[in-house]
């Protein structure tokens, strides 16, 4: 009878420890391709792992218990994972070099004139990088991870800024507050200023 009860506990206990696991696992998205078109509209926290890899294997659950916890609190920031591996075009885009490698998707793309000018409507103040690949979007992107909580980051490219907006070179970064906009110029205390109207 005691043999029984312990075999009873016991799977009783495995199956709480996996019913636990897959509620946790919930809240972690698997992304993929997918995930440069929803990126767009959302903050992410995402884990780039390997299959293959001891360490990302030792995160997984804690990962888990992040996601729960990140949804339990409201937090507008979803999370999620991508094998790095099958979606190296994306890691690479992310600076992934080694696993695991977790990320903030901070700086969201405004793909059209419409989503832009929305942008200005709703946010007193925000930052854009306009431009491919370069140092200062390095720069930008380390300077959108220490100041997410205070402001917004976004991407575009040179035809969904408005037309009064004058760029003497590329790539750029502007800030926009309050009907005029800044053109970063290399120094972070000085700024060139110009009036939107």
């Amino acid at each position: 009878m005691a043999a029984w009860r312990r075999g009873v506990a016991l799977r009783l206990c495995a199956t709480v420890v996996l019913l636990d696991m897959a509620f946790c696992k919930g809240f972690v998205e698997d992304l993929d391709e997918s995930f440069k078109d929803s990126r767009k509209d959302d903050i992410w926290l995402v884990d780039f792992y390997a299959p293959w890899c001891g360490h990302c294997k030792k995160l997984e659950p804690i990962w888990n218990e992040v996601g729960l916890e990140m949804k339990s609190i409201g937090s507008p920031v979803k999370v999620g994972k991508m094998d790095a591996t099958s979606y190296s075009s994306i890691a690479s885009e992310f600076g992934v070099r080694g696993y695991p490698t977790i990320k903030l998707a901070l700086i969201r793309p405004l793909p059209s004139q419409q989503m832009f000018e929305h942008v200005q409507k709703r946010h007193r103040v925000f930052f854009v990088y306009i431009g491919g690949e370069s140092p200062l979007k390095e720069k930008y992107i380390d300077a959108a991870s220490e100041l997410i909580v205070y402001t917004y980051f976004f991407s575009a490219s040179e035809e969904v800024v408005p037309e009064y907006v004058t760029l003497k070179e590329m790539p750029a970064v502007l800030v926009f507050k309050d009907e005029t906009y800044f053109v970063y110029d290399g120094k972070f205390q000085s700024f060139n200023s110009y009036k939107t109207s």
